[in-house]
């Protein structure tokens, strides 16, 4: 029998995250440890008279592919994952890692070769999930590799992870609910300003976002979720910013970055770990340099960083940019085949909206 939770989470993407419906083709991805998930997902798409697909995914298996595929592999965009991207009603992702570096000591101009093949699926997702052709979610299964990562027992993150997502508790739809409306709030709120200047010991921050539309992410395309986000416009950045959370991305980590940004475009780049790394992920393309998404974690279930950007990105308390590809419907006009987020800690920070101080010590003064 499944852990009640299990259960729970498999219930609330099925019917609240994605709302499968009769006829759709979904499709799951996720590592082999994730099978006590997978398994709960397919009950639930058939009992709905809809058709599952699973592709299953390994740590090992992507490193091989990364050390040992030819160039003209790399560059190959497959015609039936276009197919599978173009035609899919659903799409479930588990991130499910039984190893969270596979791609620790792999070329990272490998990386950026095979980021900008795939850039034709990041745009047809982009155009699909903005129309709502494409219903998704991303969600996370507790694997020791993760609970490791994040400096937990398997234990105590299996806890973790249950309660961010709350599926600890017998009414989580309605808990997403709740949360929703007060997300709702924070939109309202964000949506009638220009400028935004972020401050803080080591941050110094303005952008524009006037114009640009927030989202409320409540549960259907994260969960756990917990933010609202919008894109900045795009030259309009200017100052410094301090990241005080690691960052991992594509299987290599980054720490302790700094960014100076002048028109919209990082100018300086400064990483204590990965700093080689960093930069030439930002050569991948134009888009790279300048912000796609700027956010607000709201999730105060999430309280600490556990290196795993889906739990950290919510954190309540912070704030995150993403260099690379905006969401579309945002408004926000960046294209990258990198979408790269970094965290903030503003729980010591100040953020004004056009000059009114709206935000402090971790909380929006509503």
């Amino acid at each position: 029998m499944a852990d009640v939770r299990i259960t729970r989470l498999a219930q609330l993407i099925t019917e609240y995250s994605v709302s499968i419906r009769e006829g759709d083709e979904v499709v799951i991805r996720a590592g082999i440890e994730a099978l006590p998930l997978i398994r709960e997902l397919v009950r639930e798409i058939v009992s709905r008279g809809a058709y599952p697909h699973m592709l299953i995914q390994d740590s090992a298996a992507e490193e091989i592919f990364y050390r040992y595929a030819r160039e003209n592999v790399l560059k190959n965009l497959s015609p039936l994952d276009k197919f599978i991207m173009e035609n899919v009603d659903a799409m479930i992702s588990i991130i499910s890692d039984s190893h969270s570096k596979p791609l620790i000591n792999v070329n990272p101009e490998r990386l950026k070769i095979r980021q900008a093949a795939r850039a034709e699926l990041n745009e047809i997702f982009m155009r699909r999930q903005a129309s709502g052709e494409l219903r998704w979610n991303v969600t996370l299964y507790p694997t020791n590799a993760l609970a490791q990562e994040a400096g937990m027992g398997p234990i105590e993150y299996e806890e973790y992870v249950f309660k961010a997502c709350m599926v600890d508790r017998d009414n989580s739809i309605d808990s997403w609910k709740e949360q929703a409306r007060k997300q709702e709030e924070i939109v309202k709120l964000l949506s009638k300003i220009d400028e935004l200047k972020i401050t803080s010991d080591e941050i110094d921050l303005v952008l524009k976002v006037g114009g640009r539309k927030w989202i409320n992410d409540d549960g259907h395309h994260n969960m756990p979720a917990g933010e609202v986000f919008s894109a900045p416009i795009e030259d309009s950045a200017e100052g410094y910013v301090k990241f005080d959370y690691p960052s991992v991305w594509r299987g290599f980590e980054v720490e302790g970055v700094k960014l100076k940004f002048r028109r919209g475009e990082v100018v300086e780049t400064y990483a204590e770990k990965g700093e080689e790394k960093l930069r030439k992920m930002l050569e991948t393309d134009d888009g790279a340099r300048r912000i796609g998404e700027i956010a607000f974690g709201l999730n105060y279930n999430i309280t600490r960083a556990t290196k795993e950007i889906l739990l950290d990105e919510k954190m309540g308390g912070t704030m995150h940019l993403a260099l690379g590809a905006a969401y579309p419907e945002t408004g926000g006009k960046n294209k990258s085949a990198i979408h790269w987020d970094f965290i903030m800690d503003l729980r010591r920070g100040k953020v004004y909206g056009d000059g009114e101080l709206i935000y402090e010590n971790g909380e929006f003064l509503l």
